[in-house]
């Protein structure tokens, strides 16, 4: 996902849209780590809504606190060489967190290969997130 010239037509030719990266809507587990001032941290589990090289959307039962630093774990749909399985790792900051989503910038991203039993096999979601090992 390379960055656009940020200058994109939208319908009035008088508006531009400014975003650098574009976004693609993609739907997909994600675990999260957060850390307070405090170095405490805080699992959880959320969706992503949207994504770009630059940011991520997500859908969170959590309240997320805006300026917190974020690592995610996305379960990625394809596999290495066609059987091992993927997982992005993502660090960043909220920058944004209302009833829209919590809107990630991602400072930092990279694929790891992730066990057979990755957070798609859980079931009842009550297991610590794979990000508590990373």
């Amino acid at each position: 996902m390379s960055p656009t010239l940020g200058l994109e037509r939208t319908g009035d030719s008088r508006c531009f849209n400014t975003r650098l990266y574009q976004r693609y809507p993609i739907t997909l587990d994600a675990q999260f780590k957060l850390q307070n001032e405090d170095r405490k941290e805080r699992f959880g589990f959320a969706k992503t809504i949207n994504m770009s090289s630059g940011g991520v959307l997500l859908a969170t039962n959590d309240s997320l606190p805006a300026n917190a630093l974020i690592e995610l774990a996305i379960d990625w749909p394809l596999l290495l060489s066609g059987v091992c399985p993927l997982r992005l790792i993502i660090r960043g900051c909220i920058v944004r967190s209302d009833a829209n989503g919590v809107a990630v910038r991602v400072w930092h991203h990279e694929f790891r290969t992730a066990p057979a039993s990755s957070s798609r096999s859980r079931s009842d979601g009550k297991n610590r997130p794979a990000l508590a090992h990373a």
